[in-house]
């Protein structure tokens, strides 16, 4: 399901999907979605308002997600191959520097790119995420839903995704969120799907280096998002991040799960812009 917003890149292990909204003229603001999820991930909401106030926004669909198509299908892959696909990204913009906001496996490779690329790198955002995996890692049948395979029939499929929604998602908005969380699985069911993906998404997250030595060197506007009620990577993770990078801001909800709940949104989008402006730690 192609949408006319959509552009493609051509980098050099893949065919990238992506968007690039907001203000043309403003900073760029690139925004990594995480695990098994697409670029629509992001809530359109996040993205309008942000271009709202003044940011160009570019969302990509990250390697074995959405619209993006392989050249050479690898067996595995690090990390450090998803961060060098956005730097790439950035280079086929034009870009030199831009505002980062990762989520989850997201904000892994958001860290990377400013520990790895830190003059590409004006700010940081890491949301739902952990500098290592052992940090917050969530329960065996958190884990066992995440990667179960998707049944044939499509009702069900979509069924199946919404039930992953509400387990690793906000309690506190279940009730008020169920209809969006049904709307998003749908859009992504039919939008796009990568069987073999998670696997080797999994195993990206699970094999990369502890990211914590590295993140204490960092120098440069850090805000750090997470939620109590997330399952999937447990608030302490956000709280191992915020604790590595000098200077970093936290911002924590006590009714935040492993999703971005509409009630929650301005304050999140107000922070990233906030810290954006920001000038670097010093330290």
């Amino acid at each position: 399901m192609k949408d006319e917003r959509d552009r493609f890149a051509e980098l050099s292990e893949v065919r990238m999907c992506y968007r690039d909204e907001g203000d043309p003229a403003g900073e760029p603001l690139l925004m990594i979605m995480g695990l098994s999820s697409q670029l629509i991930h992001w809530p359109q909401e996040v993205v309008d308002h942000l271009g709202e106030r003044g940011y160009r926004v570019i969302r990509p669909d990250n390697r074995d997600s959405g619209l993006t198509e392989w050249k050479i299908t690898p067996s595995q892959y690090y990390l450090r191959a998803i961060a060098r696909d956005a730097v790439e990204l950035l280079d086929h913009l034009g870009i030199e520097q831009a505002h980062v906001v990762g989520a989850s496996m997201g904000g892994m490779v958001a860290q990377l790119l400013a520990i790895e690329y830190p003059e590409r790198v004006r700010s940081l955002c890491s949301i739902m995420s952990t500098p290592h995996i052992s940090i917050g890692m969530a329960d065996g049948d958190v884990l066992q839903e995440l990667t179960k395979p998707l049944p044939p029939d499509r009702d069900e499929a979509i069924e199946q995704i919404v039930r992953l929604y509400a387990l690793i998602g906000s309690k506190t908005y279940a009730d008020s969120e169920r209809e969006r969380r049904y709307a998003l699985a749908t859009h992504a069911y039919d939008r796009a799907r990568h069987p073999e993906g998670p696997g080797r998404q999994v195993t990206a997250a699970m094999i990369a280096p502890d990211r914590t030595s590295n993140l204490q060197q960092l120098r440069l506007p850090a805000l750090v998002i997470h939620g109590a009620e997330d399952s999937l990577i447990k608030i302490a993770g956000g709280e191992a991040t915020h604790a590595a990078i000098p200077g970093s801001i936290y911002l924590p909800f006590d009714a935040m799960g492993h999703d971005l709940p509409a009630p929650l949104l301005d304050e999140i989008v107000a922070a990233i812009a906030e810290n954006a402006a920001r000038r670097p730690a010093v330290v």
